[in-house]
């Protein structure tokens, strides 16, 4: 079963996330549960944040400083070209609303780790620099992506309330903070601890999907939601990754980047995380809304697994193909 997803390129986490959709579709915390499943998965962020800022190295982040140019191209693609063609798909009329702020908050997201580092490492790129690349944006969406959505998103429906910055100091950024001071004494134990830290990375984030889904489902999601919508919002998801891709591309090639750092800009160019998409959307969203806001999210978060698992071949095919063409013919042995 595993060779078979793997040749697909279809990976197990994304269909246990596709299940707890249908789980939280089908059997939604209620009653007496909903508020126990909510403090679980608020729990849930906490320990996330605090064992990401435990694993972020200092010498990491002042390794990366080095690589300025590429860094802050990866910053201008995940937080300043995205946001742009977000607002553009966001005035699109025909969207439900709920959707179209979804869609929106997609484009506000930090790029992914694990995966940009992943591909980036598939396709023989800069891994040294994917991964500080990777680590920036996730260090500065959570100052980042907070003050997009009070600007763009919040600040049209009401404005920033004090509550939104309480939860966000509480829950994501002291945890972070505290994580990262405790490394010196801690750090090396959580790095050490990868299965720990891949259950509490995709168990919170699946926890917090199945209290979103279920709290948006018992308000009614897929009443407000139709299947034309959610072939929509795929369509659009399609389109943005395909425009991202290739612009991430055009830029690189202007900048003249060597092909090791422009796979690092395309690939963590390119991503939008759903471990940050989703505890974001928790703490920054009303509960009933968060299901429909964080459908976009984890249709682009597929999305873009399978066209950059596809991509990274390909270059790796392509750069393997070079290396050979560029190695001389090997001398005939002497009978």
């Amino acid at each position: 079963m595993k060779a078979l997803l793997a040749r697909f390129h279809i990976d197990t986490y994304l269909l246990m996330l596709i299940g707890t959709v249908v789980l939280a579709s089908v059997l939604p915390a209620r009653g007496a549960w909903a508020p126990i499943a909510g403090g679980a998965a608020d729990a849930g962020i906490v320990l996330l944040f605090f064992l990401h800022g435990a694993r972020l190295s200092r010498q990491a982040v002042l390794d990366g400083a080095r690589n300025w140019k590429l860094h802050l191209a990866v910053v201008a693609m995940t937080f300043l070209v995205f946001p742009i063609l977000g607002l553009g798909i966001y005035a699109i009329p025909g969207i439900e609303p709920e959707l179209a702020i979804g869609l929106l908050f997609l484009t506000l997201l930090p790029s992914t780790v694990q995966s940009s580092i992943g591909f980036t490492a598939v396709a023989q790129g800069n891994v040294a620099a994917a991964v500080c690349s990777a680590t920036f944006s996730n260090l500065a969406g959570i100052f980042i992506t907070p003050l997009l959505v009070a600007l763009l998103i919040t600040g049209k429906h009401g404005g920033v309330s004090t509550d939104m910055i309480v939860t966000i100091a509480v829950q994501l950024l002291l945890p972070f903070l505290a994580g990262h001071f405790l490394r010196p004494w801690i750090g090396g134990w959580v790095t050490r601890q990868k299965r720990l830290l891949a259950f509490v990375d995709k168990g919170s984030i699946l926890l917090v999907v199945y209290t979103a889904f279920g709290a948006a489902v018992v308000d009614g999601l897929w009443q407000r939601v139709a299947p034309r919508d959610l072939t929509i919002v795929m369509l659009i998801c399609c389109v943005l990754l395909t425009l991202v891709l290739v612009l991430s591309y055009i830029a690189a090639r202007v900048m003249k980047l060597p092909r090791e750092d422009a796979i690092v800009l395309q690939f963590c160019g390119s991503k939008k995380s759903l471990a940050s998409g989703v505890p974001m959307a928790s703490v920054l969203f009303a509960t009933s809304q968060v299901g429909a806001i964080l459908l976009p999210v984890v249709i682009f978060h597929q999305i873009q697994l399978m066209v950059c698992a596809v991509l990274a071949q390909r270059y790796r095919a392509a750069a393997e193909r070079a290396r050979s063409a560029a190695e001389p013919a090997t001398a005939p042995a002497i009978l």
